[in-house]
């Protein structure tokens, strides 16, 4: 899909620190945790197999950023996390919100998700 990207945009900032906060608050008390993106996509110790395989056979490149990258990145004013976009050229729109990213219940309903939005765009 020429110059078209879907960017995932985590609940979390990077860093060494960060990181090391949410795998303990993902292992401890992952009833809690703010990013449904990232409790769906990963397991404790890295991004789930199924999810990476998926994100390869997609026919549009993928990015994934933490929300303090995203906001460098891109100056979108009105971004809410988790959520993705749709980069399109210079176009940027919002594929799936905060609200759908946190109603996924399941990797599978994470998938259908983003297969059902990509394919409405087209």
């Amino acid at each position: 899909m020429n110059d078209k990207k879907l960017v995932f945009v985590y609940n979390a900032d990077s860093g060494v620190i960060n990181i090391v906060k949410d795998f303990w608050h993902k292992l401890v008390r992952p009833s809690t945790y703010q990013c449904n993106l990232c409790a769906q996509t990963f397991s404790t110790f890295g991004m789930k197999k199924d999810w990476k395989k998926f994100i390869n056979n997609l026919d549009i490149d993928a990015e994934f950023l933490h929300k303090d990258e995203f906001e460098e990145k891109y100056e979108i004013s009105d971004a809410t996390y988790p959520s993705a976009y749709l980069k399109n050229g210079n176009a940027f729109d919002l594929l799936i919100n905060q609200e759908e990213m946190n109603g996924v219940k399941s990797l599978d309903e994470m998938e259908a998700l983003i297969v059902s939005k990509l394919s409405s765009t087209s």
